[in-house]
């Protein structure tokens, strides 16, 4: 197999054995190329364009891995919906850590490439819808400016997977910063072995937050560096509507990278309690409870780390619980600066956050579309729709006005800042459904469709119309689903 620009340095096999088992994917009858990602492989330094698509096929299948590549299945535990579990890869291998030119590490990993022995009851495959949500939803939050795991391929298998029914087996190539989650932090402690935490924590310091390496307490600056990423990202979910569907531990990155996009959907009408997640019966992951639960997450981690953050327990505990509390101060801060963005509002004024909340609750009682309210509001002139013309609406829209006449900048410069932070289409659900179907029945161009408009979602354009208007109440999605 030609090198296409591979350059493999698989630290992770350094970490201790307990961390991974060695194997390789299990091979696929008849692999065909779906997608490739050219302008991720671009920016990894990878050049496929010398291979057919045949060979493309048995590379993403895993059926011809390039040399130096090493792959492995990582074990990791996890709190799903509350309940501690050990875990671990159950249908995926990483290939190996590229380095790309500019020097960047990045785990190249298969989603739906065979057994392992953590699948316990699972078969370890995928199928094609699934993994093309995947590579929908993944890329469109990269270029809504989230950090998130990305996609680099999707092959069928040429076999048939059982869910509910008979499918078509696929396979995803994704590509993160790293695989190393709060779960890995759970399974490392769930050991029972102070040197095993410790080695997990040098490791992940040194990969992702080498700045940190001189602290004194390296436990209690890892926990508010992580505390950083966690905030930063579910302050940019709460920006666009993402609900993620189910924020277990195993599903939060250490790296604070979006991962695991299972039962995700965007909000279309404003409904803080909003969950699509087909298993969330109680709706734990709601849209509103998105930052509680990543505090919730992060006290799980702080648990793993007790024994390295001070010898005396009670002053271990003491000392997580007031770092885990800054959580909280945290994202309130970084969730208002975010929604003064997306009002165009500069510095600080008392009554900013009655003005936010005030419109929010607007919205929510109008059953106004999140995206579109908030893009309507990034224009020069006043919206015209049945919610702008009521009365309350027209009593903020006058506050909101004087408001902006109290920035330290000009009104162009609100304006900017708003159709930067306000994107003018998201991956709507019917869409991507609808998209999906069309894929499992042959039919690619709406796929293709979908994720051009997707590429460029702060850029309004005439194109945009039939990807920005709501579903139809026939089209509507009520329930997304983890497809394992």
């Amino acid at each position: 197999m030609q090198n296409c620009g591979f350059k493999f340095n698989n630290s992770y096999l350094s970490l201790p054995d307990e961390f991974y088992t060695r194997l390789n994917p299990s091979p696929v009858a008849n692999p065909k190329m779906i997608i490739l990602n050219d302008d991720l492989a671009h920016s990894m330094g990878l050049d496929f364009s010398n291979l057919s698509k045949q060979k493309q096929a048995e590379l993403f299948s895993g059926n011809n891995l390039p040399e130096g590549s090493e792959p492995l299945s990582q074990a990791y535990a996890g709190h799903q919906f509350g309940h501690f579990v050990m875990l671990g890869d159950g249908r995926a291998h990483v290939w190996g850590e590229h380095i790309t030119p500019e020097n960047k590490r990045l785990d190249i990993q298969f989603k739906g490439s065979g057994h392992t022995p953590y699948s316990r009851r699972g078969d370890g495959r995928a199928t094609l819808g699934p993994m093309l949500r995947e590579y929908i939803i993944s890329e469109a939050i990269h270029a809504l400016g989230i950090p998130t795991t990305r996609s680099l391929a999707v092959v069928t298998t040429g076999e048939d997977v059982m869910r509910e029914t008979l499918l078509q087996g696929a396979m995803l190539t994704r590509v993160a910063s790293s695989h190393i989650r709060v779960g890995t932090f759970q399974f490392a402690a769930a050991q029972d072995n102070k040197a095993l935490i410790q080695t997990l924590l040098n490791y992940t310091v040194n990969r992702h937050a080498p700045e940190i390496k001189g602290d004194q307490n390296l436990a209690v600056a890892f926990l508010k560096n992580v505390i950083e990423r966690q905030s930063d990202l579910i302050v940019h979910w709460m920006r666009v509507g993402f609900i993620h569907g189910v924020m277990n531990t195993d599903n939060m990155t250490i790296s604070g990278e979006t991962i695991d996009y299972g039962p995700c959907a965007f909000m279309d009408t404003y409904e803080p309690n909003t969950v699509f997640s087909s298993i969330d019966h109680m709706g734990r992951y709601a849209y509103v409870n998105q930052p509680a639960i990543a505090q919730w997450n992060i006290a799980r981690l702080a648990e793993t780390l007790l024994p390295l953050i001070d010898d005396n327990m009670s002053k271990a505990i003491e000392i997580a619980e007031e770092t885990i509390n800054e959580f909280s101060t945290i994202y309130q801060r970084k969730w208002l600066t975010m929604m003064r963005a997306k009002l165009g509002l500069f510095g600080i004024q008392s009554g900013d956050e009655e003005l936010i909340c005030d419109l929010l609750n607007l919205m929510q009682n109008n059953h106004a579309d999140y995206t579109n309210t908030f893009y309507d509001l990034s224009n020069i002139d006043k919206p015209t729709d049945k919610l702008y013309e009521q009365k309350h609406f027209e009593d903020w829209y006058f506050r909101w006005q004087n408001r902006l006449t109290q920035n330290s900048k000009s009104l162009e410069s609100s304006i900017c800042q708003m159709q930067n932070t306000n994107p003018a289409v998201i991956p709507r659900n019917h869409k991507v459904e609808e998209a999906l179907e069309a894929a499992n029945q042959g039919d690619f161009k709406p796929f293709q469709d979908l994720l051009a408009v997707l590429k460029e979602p702060y850029n309004d354009r005439v194109s945009l119309k039939p990807y920005q208007a709501l579903p139809k109440p026939t089209e509507r999605v009520y329930q997304t689903f983890c497809g394992t």
